[in-house]
């Protein structure tokens, strides 16, 4: 397996002529919903089928696998009988697509009780954990009801473990996390001890696997009080054989400032929980400037503090399953159209806008114009995506985690196949 990137005059026909890959499997690999256009810039993963090479007067073991961009390692993985360098003319060689070094790493996805159902099936095989998101608490530590029942069902189905996430959304502002909520709940012995009770007593009903506690924008003076929960969260809850996690804010520095980050101690969370995921996205966010989402220079320097504070056998790096189309310049106040990515590559058809590609971030962008107001759309391709998973590799992380499962993505799961071996916990 190999990207391409989409050149001038390009076809699916002449790629797939190219490659000896039929056009069908190139449209299914890459979601693409209109076989006759490509756009300049748009990056194809191409899954060759396996053959039998008959070695040539002149070919090197280096000049076959460059022939055919495979590493070397592939060749002597799937051909035993190389002893060595020497080959021959005549010797039949196996061409094998595949990654013989694969690694086993859990993967987790957020997703909303509205998910399409066949959507979910389709990604279920990858997971590990399906967070459900989410249980949202009153000032009284009381808990909403949400529709979960469908999607724990099929996750058992697929041998995925159910997530229960508990936030400090407030019912009164849908979307917007509450500093003050969690702040009396935190502070408050008999609400903390309720609140507590009553996600036992949910996870149980439910049948839960584990639960993940996503409590966002606390007060900087509330940073004890949040490590005292997760610690009483701890005795509470493990002994009836929940696996704990938290959400947290991507830091790279234990102190860095910002209501976002403060009180998010990430030496407390990796010794207190099993498992941590890192929110490495949203430094391009909906009400700011045209920036990448996820910029792997940017998610390096956060992973980079996170292995110095948290084993990296807990840690899941966040991977965001969507981008944004801005407007430019940014203006204080306006929002950004949220896109997924598919629908950023057909939009850069539509515009006829050619893809490039930051080499710094390892992210892809375009821009086009709407009655002369120019527009900025950072996204997530095969290229950021494979940049990503060799972040993974580089720390030996445990796993990846997805905001969110609402919108296909062929390409990252094809690659995140090729790289890894999902861990299945049931």
């Amino acid at each position: 397996m190999f990207i391409y990137v989409v050149k001038a005059n390009d076809t699916l026909q002449s790629i797939s002529q190219r490659f000896n890959v039929p056009i069908a499997r190139i449209v299914a690999d890459n979601g693409i919903s209109n076989p006759n256009a490509l756009v300049v810039g748009q990056s194809l993963l191409i899954r060759p089928l396996s053959f039998r090479y008959t070695v040539e007067s002149g070919d090197t073991l280096d000049s076959i696998a460059e022939k055919f961009q495979i590493p070397l390692e592939n060749i002597y993985a799937y051909n035993p009988q190389l002893k060595d360098d020497n080959i021959y003319p005549g010797l039949d060689l196996r061409i094998i697509y595949d990654n013989p070094e694969k690694r086993d790493i859990e993967v987790n996805g957020f997703v909303y009780p509205e998910v399409d159902m066949n959507l979910l099936r389709r990604t279920l095989p990858y997971l590990t954990y399906l967070s459900i998101f989410s249980y949202q608490i009153t000032t009284e530590g009381v808990l909403n009801e949400i529709n979960d029942t469908p999607l724990i069902n099929e996750a058992y189905r697929y041998n995925v473990a159910p997530v229960m996430v508990v936030t400090n959304i407030s019912l009164l502002e849908p979307g917007v996390f509450s500093t003050d909520l969690i702040h009396e709940i935190l502070s408050d012995e008999s609400k903390t001890a309720k609140l507590l009770d009553n996600i036992a007593s949910v996870a149980n009903e439910k049948n839960y696997f584990g639960i993940c506690f996503d409590f966002e924008y606390l007060y900087p003076e509330d940073r004890t009080l949040y490590n005292n929960f997760l610690r009483l969260a701890e005795s509470r809850l493990k002994p009836l054989g929940y696996i704990l996690m938290s959400a947290v804010a991507p830091k790279t520095s234990q102190d860095q400032p910002g209501l976002l980050y403060e009180a998010h101690d990430y030496p407390v969370h990796g010794m207190v929980l099993d498992r941590v995921i890192i929110m490495t996205y949203e430094w391009g966010y909906i009400f700011g400037p045209a920036l990448p989402v996820a910029p792997i220079n940017e998610v390096e320097r956060v992973i980079k503090y996170t292995v110095s504070a948290i084993p990296p056998y807990k840690i899941l790096m966040g991977i965001p399953n969507y981008g944004y189309d801005f407007k430019v310049p940014f203006v204080e106040g306006s929002m950004a159209d949220l896109i997924s990515n598919l629908e950023a590559i057909d939009l850069a058809i539509e515009k006829q806008a050619e893809i490039e590609f930051d080499e710094k971030a390892q992210s892809p962008f375009f821009r086009y114009f709407v009655n002369g107001e120019e527009h900025v759309v950072h996204f997530e391709d095969a290229r950021s995506i494979k940049a990503k998973f060799e972040l993974v590799k580089e720390y030996d992380l445990k796993g990846v985690s997805y905001w969110t499962l609402m919108d296909p993505f062929p390409q990252n799961w094809l690659l995140l196949n090729y790289f890894f071996r999902v861990i299945k916990l049931l």
